[in-house]
């Protein structure tokens, strides 16, 4: 699949690096333009319809956090470029699809892109399609710790479930809410061949009960009670995969 893009970066000779490497090693990258600052950046992101952006975190008049914050909601992918590990938990928070330190690995740029075609193609096959929820039926079912035992509940009637702490939320399809001693990594383990994809470091969601994908900063699935949950970039190309 072919993928546009453009590279925000400071140092000529760093995007002439970058801008080489994609050439040679990722065809399938066309590198419309390049931006030396946050204000050039900002202007061809409006006027290009972009794919990925190949983004540095040091930038003169603000940085890659700021750029992000300027554009607002976005449907392209952000690979951040950087010689600072430090900026690594600010571009996870920023929904960044990859994190590539200078000088570049050869190796890790060609699995960036890799992962962000992975993405941007089942992004484009459902892209405009409205999900119909419960395609399959979820048969299963799961107890629940309780203070006087146990309870047994349908995963077909579970919407999702949201970390609370070392707590579990368990929301149902009857707009019931219980709270379960337990982590989201309890359930995510207990519930793996049920048909949940954890789509969030807070959320696990039934994907039988998505009937949108919502493309923008991250994503997000909005669930058939009308719920919409953001979808961290780490996640996406997993969640995405139970639709193709």
């Amino acid at each position: 699949m072919k993928l546009t893009s453009i590279i925000v970066e400071d140092e000529e000779t760093s995007r002439q690096i970058l801008k080489n490497y994609l050439k040679k090693y990722c065809p399938n990258i066309t590198v419309l333009d390049e931006a030396a600052n946050v204000e050039e950046a900002l202007v061809l992101i409006r006027n290009n319809d972009l794919d990925v952006v190949f983004l540095d975190v040091e930038m003169p008049y603000g940085n890659a956090f700021d750029l992000l914050d300027k554009v607002g909601d976005i449907n392209f992918e952000t690979i951040f470029v950087t010689a600072y590990n430090h900026y690594a938990i600010d571009a996870l928070n920023a929904h960044a699809s990859y994190y590539l330190m200078k000088p570049i690995s050869i190796d890790e740029l060609i699995k960036a892109v890799d992962y962000v075609t992975e993405i941007k193609t089942k992004e484009n096959k459902l892209q405009n399609q409205i999900l119909v929820p419960k395609t399959s039926t979820v048969n299963g079912k799961i107890t629940i710790p309780q203070l006087d035992g146990f309870e047994v509940i349908n995963t077909s009637d579970i919407l999702f479930c949201k970390a609370d702490d070392n707590y579990t939320e368990i929301h149902l399809n009857s707009n019931k809410k219980k709270i379960v001693s337990k982590t989201l990594k309890y359930f995510e383990d207990a519930l793996i061949d049920s048909n949940f994809a954890r789509v969030h470091k807070s959320y696990l969601v039934n994907v039988n009960e998505v009937v949108k994908y919502v493309k923008g900063k991250g994503g997000s699935v909005v669930l058939s009670n009308g719920k919409e949950i953001m979808v961290s970039a780490s996640r996406k190309s997993e969640l995405l995969s139970y639709f193709q």
